[in-house]
């Protein structure tokens, strides 16, 4: 087969599970709830008990209590990232708050806050 037809049927190929994806609702960013965010931290951290959780309005992330600390929740796609705020910076932005890790995994995160919420989850994080 020559090489050209090969590279259209495998980009054609790409193409269309993309869009059958897409089509399917498998590109939609994960909602998150006060009990889907518990239950994501304890996917990630099950040694960890989850004492409370305060999801953004937005529904793309929650700052949750846990035996160990506080953490964070966010969507990242259809899945979730979650981690400690241990050595954490916060950074206000127009629309939230930034939060810069000292992990080279998830360096810098942008969560989307109203100026109320950004407020309550400064208080929270700083109470620890």
């Amino acid at each position: 087969m020559p090489l050209e037809i090969l590279l259209i049927l495998v980009v054609l190929g790409i193409a269309s599970i993309a869009v059958m994806l897409h089509l399917s609702g498998r590109s939609k960013r994960a909602r998150l709830t006060a009990e889907s965010a518990g239950a994501a931290w304890e996917r990630h951290f099950p040694d960890d008990q989850v004492t409370g959780v305060i999801a953004a309005q937005d529904g793309h992330a929650a700052l949750v209590t846990t035996s160990a600390g506080v953490g964070l929740v966010w969507a990242f796609g259809a899945d979730t990232v979650a981690r400690h705020l241990v050595e954490v910076d916060l950074d206000d932005t127009t629309r939230g708050l930034r939060f810069r890790f000292s992990d080279f995994t998830a360096p810098s995160v942008r969560v989307a806050l109203a100026p109320e919420e950004r407020q309550l989850w400064r208080n929270t994080i700083q109470a620890t």
